[in-house]
Parts: C-alpha cells; sequence; structure tokens
C-alpha cells in the first residue's frame, strides 16, 4: 500500500548493524517462555540475531501435513521483526522459497497475507477466515515479514529512515532464517511487493545480489523479483496521474479545463523539484518536492474531483473491500498468543512513515536499481490493476518500457497483447527477454485480491524463471 500522502491518513554494511547480544561461537538452540507462550529459540552465532518462534498454530493454514512457523527475529538492539512462514501445499521439501512484504512506506506483510495471496482470506461480514485456493503457498514455501521495525507486529528501535536503510534488515533477517532452517538456502528465492515496494523490491534485491558478489552470509540464490502497481519514480508517475484521473476505462474525474490546468502546475512546479531532488539528493530537496508535487497534483486532484477510493477508482471511499476483517481477527488475544506476537497489530501506523517522509524518500528515484536487477537476468514482473489510482497501471507502463537493459529498445517498441487465463482474456501484457509487464483488469491496487487466479499463474510463472504466457 502507498500513503496518499501524511495529511491523508547510504546503508550501513551488515556487520555494522548493532546486534541483540555478543557474537558466540556456536548457534543455539533452545526453548523458552515468554508471557505464557512457548518459542522455540535460535540463536544465530555468525550474526548475534536472535530467532523466537512458535510452531504450527493452526492459524490460517488448515491444509493438512502443511507446517508453519511465526515469531520474531532480533535484526538489531531491541529491533524484533515480525515474520510469518508457510510451508508449500505441494512438494515442500523441493519447492522454491519466496518473501512477500508490504509497502507504505510503513505497512505489514500481513495485508498480503490475509488480504491478497495468503493460505487463508477473508470475505465480506466473515468473523474468521476461510481457506484460499489460489494462495502463493500453493506453489512455494512462503515467507511473510512485517518490515521496518513499529509495523504490524514488529517492534522496539526504528532507526530505518529510507527504503536504503531498510535493505540491511531485511537481509540479516533472510540470514538468520537460513541459519535456523538450513533446508532453504540452496532453493530459489524470489522477492514480490507492491506499490511502494517499487522502491523496496529494486533496492532490496540490489543489496542481496552485492552481498552474494562480496561473498557476505549465506549466498542468496535470488531468481524472480514481482511488483505490483508499484511507485518507482515520481518524475514519471506524479505525471502519470493528470491523464489518468482524465481518462481511464472506469470513471472520469477531471475535465479539460482541469486537465490542462494540472499540466502546467507540473511542468512549471513539480518537476523543477523533483529534478532538484535528484540533482543533490538531499532530504531538504527531495522532501520539498514530495511536498510540493503532492500539493499542487495529487491534492488537487483530490479536491476537483467527486468521491473516490484512491485505491480502486471503481468505488466511493468508504469502500468495503478488500474487507478488514482480519484486524479484528488479529485483535483477539487467543489468536496473537498462538501466532506468537507480543503487541498490538499497527498495519500501517504512521511513525514508520513519518520517518520517511523526512528524508523525502517518496520523491527520490528507483529507476536506476530497477535496471541494475534486470539487467542482471532476474525473471523481473511489473504489473499492475488498472483501477487502481495511486499506483496507476499507465505510470506503471511508462516506468516500464524506460527500464535500462539490453532489451530496453526491443520492449519498448512492443504492443501490449491480450493475457489469457485457461482461456480467458483477463489483462494485456508484453515481454522481452526476462521482463514482463501486464495490465490487469476489473483489479484495484490489491491485485491478487480482486483477480486470485491469474495472479497465482502469473506468481508460478515468474518464479519459474520465464516471462509470463498465456494459457
Amino acid at each position: 500500500m502507498r500513503y496518499p500522502h501524511a495529511a491523508l491518513f547510504a546503508a550501513a554494511s551488515f556487520f555494522s548493524l548493532s546486534v541483540a547480544a555478543p557474537f558466540a561461537s556456536h548457534n543455539k538452540r533452545s526453548l523458552v517462555e515468554r508471557e505464557g507462550i512457548i518459542y522455540d529459540v535460535f540463536e544465530h552465532a555468525v550474526t548475534g540475531s536472535t530467532i523466537e518462534y512458535v510452531k504450527d498454530s493452526g492459524i490460517c493454514e488448515t491444509t493438512a501435513g502443511v507446517r508453519q512457523y511465526s515469531g520474531y527475529l532480533s535484526v538489531g538492539d531491541n529491533m524484533n521483526m515480525f515474520f510469518w512462514f508457510f510451508e508449500a501445499r505441494q512438494n515442500p521439501s523441493n519447492a522454491p522459497l519466496a518473501m512477500w512484504f508490504n509497502g507504505g512506506p510503513g505497512c505489514s506483510g500481513l495485508i498480503g497475507l490475509f488480504q491478497e495471496n495468503g493460505p487463508c482470506k477473508f470475505e465480506l461480514g466473515n468473523t474468521f477466515p476461510m481457506n484460499n485456493t489460489f494462495s502463493f503457498n500453493n506453489y512455494a514455501n512462503m515467507l511473510y515479514i512485517d518490515q521496518p521495525i513499529g509495523v504490524g507486529f514488529s517492534y522496539g528501535n526504528n532507526t530505518v529512515n529510507s527504503t536504503v536503510t531498510a535493505a540491511p534488515y531485511v537481509w540479516n533477517l533472510l540470514q538468520a532464517f537460513y541459519a535456523a532452517f538450513p533446508e532453504y538456502t540452496s532453493r530459489d528465492f524470489g522477492m514480490f511487493t507492491e506499490s511502494y515496494g517499487g522502491h523496496f523490491g529494486p533496492e532490496f534485491v540490489r543489496y542481496i545480489q552485492e552481498q552474494n558478489a562480496a561473498g557476505k552470509g549465506e549466498h542468496v540464490n535470488i531468481v524472480a523479483l514481482g511488483i505490483n502497481n508499484g511507485w518507482y519514480d515520481s518524475e514519471i508517475q506524479e505525471l502519470s496521474y493528470i491523464p489518468y484521473s482524465y481518462n481511464n476505462t472506469y470513471k472520469q474525474l477531471i475535465d479539460k479545463k482541469q486537465y490542462d490546468e494540472l499540466m502546467l502546475s507540473y511542468t512549471d512546479d513539480c518537476l523543477p523539484d523533483l529534478r532538484r531532488c535528484q540533482g543533490s539528493a538531499s532530504d531538504l530537496d527531495c522532501g520539498n518536492a514530495d511536498r510540493v508535487c503532492y500539493a499542487v497534483i495529487d491534492n488537487t486532484i483530490y479536491q476537483a474531483a467527486p468521491s473516490f477510493d484512491v485505491y480502486d477508482i471503481r468505488a466511493a471511499v468508504d469502500n468495503p473491500e478488500p474487507p478488514k476483517n482480519y484486524l479484528d481477527y488479529l485483535d483477539d488475544p487467543a489468536i496473537k498468543k498462538a501466532i506468537g506476537a507480543r503487541t498490538t497489530y499497527q498495519e500501517c501506523p504512521d511513525g514508520p512513515f513519518d520517518k520517511f517522509q523526512r528524508t523525502g524518500d517518496g520523491a527520490r528515484s528507483f529507476l536506476a536499481q530497477l535496471g541494475e536487477v534486470v539487467s542482471s537476468g532476474l525473471s523481473v514482473l511489473i504489473w499492475a490493476g488498472d483501477a487502481d489510482w495511486i499506483c496507476n497501471w499507465p505510470g506503471n507502463y511508462d516506468v516500464a518500457n524506460v527500464i535500462n537493459y539490453p532489451g530496453r529498445s526491443a520492449f519498448a517498441g512492443k504492443d501490449l497483447v491480450p493475457y489469457t487465463v485457461n482461456g480467458v482474456e483477463r489483462g494485456e501484457f508484453k515481454t522481452q527477454d526476462n521482463l514482463s509487464f501486464l495490465r490487469v483488469y476489473e483489479a484495484g491496487h490489491l491485485v491478487m485480491y480482486y483477480q486470485p487466479e491469474l495472479a497465482l499463474q502469473v506468481f508460478k510463472q515468474t518464479m519459474s524463471k520465464a516471462a509470463i504466457t498465456s494459457t
């Protein structure tokens, strides 16, 4: 999820991270009781990190024989990152490993778990979750994380104030996870995210590849990156708000006069500040660019347009979908105890978001990092629900067409063609080498909620180290 705006609602190396305890000479395993919860404890000698988790809670995943683990990883001094892991429903001993986290910046990965691609889901009016037939763990072992600290069930000191400073902690978590569960170290690994994941995804993958190249830690066999409705580059995507608001397939939000005025505001006010941010990379300039562009583009459209949900242009601001039932569910003390959660769940708290805003992180472009990742040969999927406004599909498409990689010219020169699922057209797409772009019909910001069958198909295809194809 990407915040519309707060008013409305260089990284340290891994070995310089502060840790909860001095390094030990050997990994240690034990049991500990905290607040009536029995945790398995794994102390990672190399990093000094500790994983405390509960096994097979029976929450969310009810498929017989499918194991799950949930709990905390200490990624620094009083920095407790919550994770929830589900085995693959089919062939878990050989299935790949994939990580999911949401955007924000500062939104919980459990949004994706309960509202998009996890083993269970809620329907409107339901008190308890039901099985998700199209869960991503049909195919892969899935690891969901709440990052940065202060998000979801994660708690403690939060020193992360930018995409770049967030990356080492995610790598730290993955390293300790591998140490605790070594059977996953050799697996193909994929990273999937959305929204502000357009920042997180490229930088986190780039950081992992940098650590791999330096021979640091356990090698991460990363093969895929998938980002839906991402926020990558403000210069491209602030502009895309204007034509999308004027002419889309669902609802006209502004008239021609407003369109012309907004185009002038973009050129005269927003764009110069964005370019100043890119030139200086200072917190002051980037923060100012974020504020100015919000004021003259985003907020102007909010004020001019009829009531609409920025995450699904087809709906009003009080849109009940995807259902929020899971929030009450996770507030139940019995559920929290079962999964080993030690704090109150916060879906998208202001604190972590505010830290990113103060550094102007949202205005910084991660298009260059995305180009590095695509050029490295990973299977990369850029996809977007076409009813989303906040990270709309034309902006994502324009980003995809300028990614700097060897196949750029060929990719940009192709037209979109129908994408089918079992012979039914559900979107339009194009591919070149290892890069795929997909527009998903009749889907809002959380694509997997609206088109779950399509979502599972493209997830499997991308994790298979190939460009997506129709079926």
